[in-house]
């Protein structure tokens, strides 16, 4: 800490962090400890006594850093320092011995003992008050701390040694998100400003440009608010009737949100089925359940036994006596915040078929209508499974006809052993294997040749992709769906099939180059270990993310 900083920072303490503090003693009653939220624990000597103190980070209330900017640049001080600077100030008449930053992490799962009976929003509102009565499962504590005051941590505050989980000095390092500037541009990425799309933007409108033919979308790499455009104009165009779409995760302040409002508002049928099981985000997916509802949109909540996890839209349009669909196909959710963040892409189609099984679907989501098999889409429920073991077993049959084969799997998590075991089966068989899996992965790689990677960089790679090879005449799917049990089994997912060529080349494109990056790609070992790609001295570097943002921008041309 900058010495010429420290008036500053004390006023500021006096002036603001003051008034949010709640210092509380251990030799009375248990403090109440909110989820997820930080403290302090501190041993202090009062009268030739020792005792405990629990103090509070009042990081929900002000920002978690403070800013100072001056000649030498910007600065950046954490909340918990300026405290940590001022503790005179709290316990005037304690000497401070210890003190060290805690959290604790309680039980958010949501204990609802029947889906199937009774009002499931009544039982999962109750569950959400709740949320802070959880019991602990993980007590986050700075590793420095002196085993006096672990050992106050286990009795006073009733922490099983289980549920200890040593750390370091701050924690909750997410709050780095407030950051948006370092203030030192060699610290920074360089800008990626969001690409434009011409076809769409030489357009005079978003449905007349999907009329022509397909549209894919790369985010974040391009510009989102063609997805807000397709809302927009669904919402106001007078040959549009419904609108139709599945929600897992919505922006706090989302603008497709007040589009189907206003479509609501304009006289159009709105049905919106709103997942409520989204952990961490029930209740924001209320409050905009309430508030759609309150519009006139249709609100159709999570199903009993069922989430759906499926990212999909449909409008329909009435014109000259004739009905057409749209139909917008994701990766990831409809949510405008975290497509700045997170890889993914969506497809805006009026492909019949393919658009006719997304209304099926609806139907289905609405109405509990059963749908006809699906012969396009890949639904989860509706024989998924079923249709990934033949697309693998496809593969196989090429390879021992004398042909190429090959499979390209990119997901979140593998874990379904049906599948895995389906892998293991086309890779002894000579199918070349690669699998991209960004967190859970099941599969031994190493096996039969099988090639496990994952990339790290600065957005979150989030996209499902799945391209089978096909006797050079390739297959791709995209979609929402991991290959979890409980995707496959107990969620609604939508994976779907791209049928311009042109857009089967991007996306083919871009997985090479994930596969082909060697900056920024971690490869998995037998083990489950990590270990860095590196390029060679006369190797060309390939970084995927910006080689894919250069690849994306370079498709106007």
């Amino acid at each position: 800490m900058q010495e010429t900083h420290s008036e500053e920072l004390d006023h500021y303490f006096k002036s603001n962090v003051m008034a949010y503090l709640q210092p509380e003693s251990l030799d009375k009653n248990i403090p109440f400890l909110k989820n997820r939220a930080l403290y302090f624990a501190l041993r202090l000597r009062k009268n030739g006594r020792t005792i405990g103190s629990i103090l509070n980070i009042p990081s929900e209330e002000l920002s978690r850093f403070y800013k100072i900017k001056d000649s030498n640049g910007v600065h950046y001080y954490f909340l918990d320092d300026v405290i940590r600077r001022n503790l005179g100030s709290i316990y005037p008449y304690c000497e401070v011995l210890e003190c060290r930053s805690f959290k604790l992490n309680k039980d958010a799962d949501l204990q609802i003992d029947d889906e199937f009976s009774g009002n499931l929003v009544a039982k999962i509102e109750k569950q959400i008050k709740k949320r802070d009565l959880g019991d602990p499962t993980r007590f986050l504590y700075d590793g420095e701390s002196s085993e006096e005051l672990v050992n106050v941590f286990k009795e006073k505050l009733k922490i099983e040694e289980e549920e200890l989980s040593s750390g370091g000095k701050y924690h909750n390092l997410n709050d780095f998100f407030q950051i948006r500037n370092s203030g030192k541009p060699e610290l920074e990425y360089v800008a990626q400003p969001a690409i434009r799309n011409t076809e769409l933007d030489t357009k005079p409108s978003i449905f007349d440009a999907i009329d022509t033919e397909d549209q894919i979308l790369h985010f974040p790499y391009q510009s989102y608010d063609y997805i807000l455009q397709f809302f927009n104009e669904a919402a106001i165009h007078p040959d549009v009737t419904e609108i139709n779409v599945t929600f897992y995760r919505m922006a706090k302040n989302s603008v497709i949100g007040e589009a189907l409002i206003s479509a609501a508002k304009n006289g159009k049928i709105v049905n919106v089925f709103m997942e409520v099981k989204a952990r961490f985000d029930e209740a924001n997916n209320l409050r905009w359940a309430d508030r759609m509802s309150e519009a006139g949109i249709n609100i159709q909540y999570s199903m009993p036994g069922l989430k759906v996890h499926a990212k999909v839209a449909l409008v329909r349009r009435e014109s000259n006596n004739r009905t057409m669909f749209y139909g917008f196909f994701g990766t990831g959710n409809l949510n405008e915040d975290t497509a700045k963040i997170y890889c993914d892409h969506g497809l805006l189609t009026s492909h019949p078929e393919m658009t006719n099984e997304l209304d099926q679907l609806f139907k289905f989501l609405l109405h509990r209508q059963e749908p006809e098999p699906f012969q396009h889409l890949i639904v989860s429920q509706f024989g998924a499974m079923e249709k990934f073991k033949a697309l693998i077993d496809r593969e196989i049959e090429e390879v021992k006809a004398g042909r190429k084969s090959k499979i390209v799997v990119k997901l979140n998590n593998l874990e379904e052993p049906k599948l895995i075991k389906r892998l293991y089966k086309a890779a002894e068989a000579g199918v070349e294997v690669h699998v991209i899996a960004r967190s859970i992965c099941c599969l031994v790689p190493g096996f039969a040749g099988i090639e496990v990677s994952r990339i790290v960089d600065r957005y979150l790679e989030h996209a499902r992709i799945f391209h089978f090879h096909n006797g050079g005449n390739p297959e791709v799917y995209m979609g929402s769906s991991d290959w979890m049990k409980r995707n496959l089994r107990r969620r609604i997912e939508v994976s779907f099939p791209l049928y311009d060529p042109k857009i089967k080349e991007q996306l083919i494109q871009i997985l090479n180059i994930q596969l082909a990056d060697n900056t920024n790609r971690m490869m998995l070992d037998s083990t489950i270990e990590n270990h860095p790609v590196f390029a060679g001295e006369i190797d060309k570097k390939i970084n995927a993310q910006n080689d894919t943002y250069r690849y994306v921008a370079g498709l106007n041309k």
